[in-house]
């Protein structure tokens, strides 16, 4: 099935669309991971009160979908570079993706240990994710000089 020029043009477009609402979620999920650490801190009525906002559930349903919008973007990213180019280009914007999409597993992975209490797969999870937002500052910066080629034909 061969795909129209315009077709196989718009797809370079969906892997930064769903990178920008990938980071936006990233950062509200490190907002929740905050309210998770604050309410396990807390103590008599603030603890009632946080409880309430329920951020653990929260937090872990945003990972959740996190894990699986940065697999898909990755995989389709790749996707759409191979349909468009025959070949996937091999630099530090995918070599840092993949990375990204590794790190991220084995963040999600610490979930069941941290549920028992373990506190070092607590720490894994924080530094693991810290990474993560980082490296995704510098794809973002790599990723719009890609769609900046892309729309200029350069």
């Amino acid at each position: 099935m061969e795909l129209s020029p315009s077709v196989k043009f718009s797809l370079n477009f969906v892997h930064p669309i769903i990178m920008w609402v990938l980071l936006l979620l990233s950062l509200y999920a490190g907002y929740l991971g905050l309210q998770v650490q604050r309410t396990r801190n807390a103590q008599g009525e603030e603890k009632k009160e946080l409880i309430k906002g329920k951020y653990n559930v929260k937090h872990y349903q945003i990972g959740s979908v996190i894990l699986a919008l940065m697999v898909t973007g990755a995989v389709a990213a790749m996707a759409v570079t191979y349909i468009n180019n025959g070949k996937l280009f091999v630099g530090p914007h995918l070599l840092i993706g993949l990375g990204m999409t590794t790190l991220i597993a084995i963040s999600a992975s610490l979930s069941p240990f941290m549920q028992k209490g373990a506190n070092w797969a607590r720490v894994t999870h924080i530094l693991l994710n810290f990474v993560i937002v980082a490296l995704f500052a510098l794809q973002a910066l790599s990723g719009m000089e890609i769609v900046n080629k892309l729309i200029t034909g350069a």
